[in-house]
């Protein structure tokens, strides 16, 4: 069974991203969206300190040069697009670092896959969040959209993902399973703020189910 991949996101604190660092997470992310509970600025997430799981910015409305700028200052590897970004700002941004967010519960039959195929050369990975464009809705999503799902890139299952539902939710998408999970809400004491507990519990779900003892950690480039 492939590696899956496991992506703690909302992260705010130094504390909580150095525990998923060290517990094997393979990306870390940070949201620079002012409305979020979750914000956090371009200079808290650079103080924070380097780890093997890629750092991840999560954008949603933001122009280009905003997003470049931010990027550069928090000193990150990838860039989650989750507002109406098109396949040409996703583009612009580098191909090799964008994870594209996608909504399969607000999209008519078959036109997941067509959106998926018009993304597929701007990005690197997708993310199927639950609910509508804008902020993650917290809640899982239905297995029966994804199921069987055939994706030209690799794909990150969000939505409500917690310690309680984590597998089920995993079995229930079978065949045509995610690449890897993106976990938020359901690991926190309040927003923004990780339950060390939740996050150890939520980690090690994702790798007992790999069969991996270590996080699978992406090759950083240079």
């Amino acid at each position: 069974m492939p590696d899956l991949l496991c992506k703690i996101c909302g992260l705010t604190r130094a504390g909580d991203a150095d525990l998923c660092h060290s517990l094997g997470a393979d990306f870390l992310g940070f949201i620079f969206v002012p409305a979020s509970p979750r914000y956090v600025t371009p200079e808290a997430v650079a103080a924070i300190p380097d780890g093997p799981a890629r750092r991840t910015g999560v954008f949603a409305g933001s122009g280009l040069d905003l997003v470049r700028d931010v990027a550069r200052r928090a000193r990150l590897d990838f860039l989650q697009m989750h507002g109406g970004e098109d396949p040409d700002f996703c583009r612009a941004l580098g191909p090799d670092r964008v994870i594209k967010t996608l909504w399969p519960e607000v999209l008519a039959p078959g036109e997941l896959e067509r959106e998926m195929e018009r993304f597929a050369p701007a990005c690197a990975y997708f993310l199927l969040d639950a609910g509508g464009k804008g902020g993650g809705s917290g809640r899982p999503q239905d297995p029966g959209i994804l199921r069987g799902l055939c994706s030209p890139r690799p794909w990150l299952l969000a939505g409500g993902l917690g310690t309680e539902n984590l597998l089920p939710a995993l079995a229930g998408l079978a065949p045509g399973s995610p690449d890897g999970v993106d976990m938020n809400s359901a690991l926190e004491i309040r927003p923004g703020l990780k339950d060390p507990e939740l996050v150890r519990r939520a980690i090690r779900l994702v790798k007992t189910r790999s069969g991996r003892k270590t996080g699978r950690i992406l090759e950083k480039t240079p």
